[in-house]
């Protein structure tokens, strides 16, 4: 009962310390009870200590889990559901293994063992195809930003091991204090916990106080027209929405506005608008007409579309099979989640959204779990299709030759995928969403404010724009200079600064969990050859 009070502690723990309705500092020692009742169970004498690990770490990533994301429901109860218990159950397994490594090694290896592991976790939600990156540990600062200006040299994985080193030291620090008689290292140790915890604010404090943004201007516009995707979105003509988005535009654009932004896929209406076809389209005649009054401005907006061919040569991984036609051929289709520029020049510079949706835009592994699942799909932002999409970051480049990052909706969750932009010469972030799916639940809120750590991360302004969710305006160091709230149609007029220095992260990305691969890979190597460990905590 005593473990199983302290896997509940620490489960509610890392709940209650998520954004944006939680207290970061519980991260610092959240782990601890858990680590504490994974002790007791290796010291036991009792058999099925594995199995009982593995229930009690599930209970503990479960609570974490179905608090912090149970917002999913909104879209679908399978897709919330699907991705609460598989996402606990690999938190489990990565528990499990150091559980393993914890029977034959000192606590020591083992717990630099069990760091280690867990950020490759973080690093592989971040590429496979499975990839669900939100509750990565380094994201729970995000509404802590005066505490991890340093995220521009370690990303969010900074985040992830300084969270890791507290625990760690806290359980050492407590489990000495009631195991030896001679106290006095015990307040040492603390000292150095508290330090662990306050050095790096002070660092982050110190940075803060000292940055100041370059003076490079860009007024935007931008518009949030919050049509409702379950009932209206899909439902309305492109002609239709696209007045509606030139009117509001009109009561906020001047002469000197540089950018009108618009949400993700705002221009919906079917399949969408065909790719090939666009320069000659009433979409993009209709927005020329608009841009005719205001000779400066650059338009940039979220569109779907598509593709139809006939000719299997022709076929991509992920075109979508139609049916056949009147005269019995295949049809196969691509579908676009993208992104448009559009300003005097006569071009149309157009980016794909790269980072897809698990279940709504990429199906993963569908040759295996297609005739399992059937069709179900996670609704996080998009339609229900499987997407196209291209390998490498579009900047866009307005008339005023300033440049621009189209980062489409869950893209701004990926940290080391968005320096991409940066590196391709992005000056400042634009990001188009539409969070309308979940209502007026945490996932908004968390969602626009992991875009601030990428702010931090690159040292880039951001121009959030959302169909309903909160547009925003976020300065260099992570602060929401403004907002539109949720639920509100209208338009958030403001300037922000471009900068070209590129940060330590920028350049070099996520390098903590590749340097974390040869501890884990060394300290589980070594495991295998040692038999299980006295029941002591060595």
């Amino acid at each position: 009962m005593k473990n199983l009070l302290l896997a509940l502690v620490s489960g509610f723990l890392l709940a209650m310390a998520w954004p944006t309705y939680g207290f970061a500092f519980l991260l610092f020692f959240a782990f601890v009870p858990l680590l504490f009742a994974t002790e007791e169970i290796k010291n036991s004498t009792k058999d099925k200590k594995g199995w009982k690990v593995l229930g009690l770490a599930y209970i503990s990533f479960f609570i974490f889990n179905i608090i912090t994301t149970n917002w999913l429901y909104f879209s679908t109860p399978f897709g919330m559901w699907f991705a609460v218990l598989a996402n606990a159950l690999l938190m489990t397994l990565v528990w499990r293994i150091y559980f393993f490594v914890r029977q034959r090694l000192s606590a020591i290896p083992s717990l630099v063992f069990l760091s280690s592991l867990w950020m490759l976790f973080e690093w592989m939600h971040l590429h496979w195809e499975f990839s669900w990156p939100w509750l990565n540990l380094g994201n729970g600062f995000a509404t802590s930003t005066s505490w991890i200006q340093w995220y521009e040299y370690t990303g969010t994985f900074g985040g992830s091991l300084w969270i890791w080193a507290t625990n760690i030291l806290l359980f050492f620090t407590i489990n000495r204090f009631f195991s030896q008689e001679n106290r006095r290292p015990f307040y040492y140790v603390i000292a150095c916990f508290i330090s662990l915890i306050a050095v790096p604010i002070i660092v982050s404090q110190f940075i803060l106080n000292n940055y100041s943004e370059e003076e490079d201007p860009e007024e935007i516009v931008l518009l949030q027209p919050n049509i409702d995707p379950y009932k209206e979105k899909y439902n309305i003509t492109n002609e239709r929405i696209a007045t509606l988005l030139y009117e509001d535009a009109a009561k906020a654009v001047d002469d000197n506005t540089n950018y009108l932004i618009a949400p993700e896929t705002v221009l919906a209406e079917g399949f969408g608008t065909t790719l090939n076809t666009f320069d000659y389209s009433r979409e993009k005649e209709k927005a020329q007409l608009f841009l005719k009054k205001y000779p400066n401005l650059n338009f940039l907006t979220g569109i779907q579309f598509y593709n139809f061919h006939k000719d299997r040569k022709d076929l991509l991984p992920t075109s979508n099979f139609l049916g056949r036609d009147r005269v019995g051929d295949t049809v196969w289709g691509d579908f676009y989640n993208s992104a448009v520029l559009l300003n005097k020049s006569d071009s149309s510079q157009i980016y794909h959204k790269s980072k897809l949706v698990v279940g709504v835009e990429n199906f993963p592994y569908q040759s295996t779990l297609k005739p399992l699942l059937g069709n179900i799909m996670i609704d996080l932002g998009g339609t229900v299709s499987m997407k196209t999409k291209q390998l490498d970051r579009t900047v866009f480049e307005g008339s005023d030759h300033s440049h621009v990052a189209p980062v489409i909706c869950y893209e701004s969750v990926y940290g080391e995928f968005v320096t991409g932009y940066v590196r391709n010469g992005a000056q400042f972030l634009a990001i188009i969403t539409n969070d309308a799916w979940w209502g007026e639940t945490q996932g908004h809120k968390q969602h626009l404010n992991y875009a601030r750590l990428r702010a931090i991360e690159n040292r880039r302004s951001v121009a959030r724009s959302a169909n309903t969710g909160i547009s925003a305006f976020i300065d260099q160091t992570g602060k929401i200079t403004d907002q539109l709230g949720y639920g509100k149609r209208g338009t958030l007029k403001g300037t922000l600064n471009k900068n070209a220095t590129l940060t330590f992260y920028t350049k070099y990305g996520n390098f903590i969990p590749k340097i974390a691969l040869i501890p884990a890979f060394v300290i589980l190597l070594l495991s295998f050859f040692k038999k299980k460990k006295a029941l002591t905590l060595r």
